[in-house]
């Protein structure tokens, strides 16, 4: 099983997008929680912190920090952004889940 994380190129757009308005060192944060309907949940933040063992992954404006303890849970994974009749959000393909919810922002493993 590959550990990498991948952005992918809108995600990475729609990132730096939001990087901008949010003042320089600004990063997207992304973690993996307890909750939601299925069991786990992706969190989204804005972070000008960088912590010393956090992933990092760079991609064209954007950059994207994974704590460590949520990295095995995103292992394999690509953060996409989708924009369709539902509305926009960023999307995480995790080849780890089991099962996810409708919003896809909850899966289990």
């Amino acid at each position: 099983m590959t550990t990498a994380i991948t952005v992918s190129e809108r995600a990475a757009r729609r990132i730096g997008e939001i990087l901008k308005t949010e003042g320089d060192g600004a990063m997207l944060r992304i973690s993996v929680e307890g909750g939601g309907c299925s069991g786990f949940q992706y969190k989204f933040d804005v972070d000008h912190a960088k912590a010393e063992d956090d992933l990092v992954i760079a991609r064209e404006n954007a950059v994207v920090l994974v704590d460590p303890a949520s990295v095995p849970f995103l292992a394999g994974s690509e953060v996409d952004f989708v924009d369709d009749l539902i509305g926009a959000s960023f999307r995480v393909v995790n080849p780890n889940a089991t099962a996810s919810c409708g919003c896809g922002t909850s899966f289990s493993v």
